[in-house]
């Protein structure tokens, strides 16, 4: 299919760097991937450091890839030597069509161990640190926290389809994390939204988008937009306040 033509040229264009392994994570890795609407989430582990001009050419090898409708949902974290240990180590990474630095986050981590996909190379169990049940819990809480909660004072974005899907499966997700210690997919996280509060029409709105082109959606006129961003940040305040005073 398209997505393992894309994941084929990726690998060959990154050969020439002789990555130690390739990674996948994320619904890719998960079972729960929709082509052309799921991130195609990777690790890149590489066995020299990363020099200017290596990031020179990981950026041109990722605006090469333009060419592929999917390559806009290829993000990738590369790292360098020695870095695996350090769990707050921001590192170089090609996401939402631009070069970034970000750390492998504790979910990354567990996702990778649990369930990650191995393109190419060694194990992620053998190349990198397990996340312990302690260092996850904390971890979701503190994503909330200190991330989604201060989004929410930001009108604006939660008008993108993109900050509902994930502001309210990320929620879901890190609920289900902090009280039962296991990963959920986005779709069981759909599931289980409404049964936490959540604003049925949204979540089916987002189920739509995910996984049903054929229902038409309710046109930015009619005031949707506005509407739906308007009920997901009044659920989300209060559930994710609740779930810090809770856990955090």
């Amino acid at each position: 299919m398209p997505t393992d033509a894309l994941l084929a040229r990726f690998l060959n264009e990154l050969a020439p760097l002789e990555p130690v392994a390739v990674w996948a994570h994320g619904s890719l890795a998960g079972g729960d991937y929709q082509e052309g609407r799921s991130d195609l989430d990777l690790i890149a582990i590489l066995d020299h450091p990363l020099k200017p001009s290596t990031a020179r050419r990981l950026v041109a090898l990722h605006r090469g890839l333009r060419t592929d409708p999917l390559a806009r949902l290829l993000h990738c974290s590369y790292l360098a030597p020695g870095t695996q240990d350090a769990p707050n180590q921001r590192h170089l990474a090609w996401a939402h069509d631009h070069v970034t630095r970000r750390p492998v986050t504790p979910v990354t981590r567990r996702e990778l161990h649990d369930f990650g996909r191995v393109l190419q190379g060694g194990s992620p169990k053998d190349l990198l640190p397990a996340v312990t049940d302690q260092e996850l819990a904390e971890f979701v809480v503190r994503d909330q926290r200190e991330y989604w909660r201060p989004a929410l004072d930001k009108p604006q974005v939660w008008l993108q389809d993109s900050w509902v899907d994930v502001g309210l499966t990320t929620f879901a997700r890190a609920t289900v994390t902090r009280r039962d210690g296991r990963l959920i997919t986005k779709r069981e996280a759909l599931d289980l939204l409404p049964g936490l509060g959540a604003p049925v029409e949204v979540v089916e709105d987002v189920v739509r988008r995910r996984y049903d082109e054929t229902v038409p959606s309710p046109s930015p006129e009619e005031g949707w937009l506005d509407r739906r961003a308007e009920l997901t940040r009044a659920y989300l305040g209060p559930a994710i306040d609740d779930l810090v005073t809770r856990y955090g």
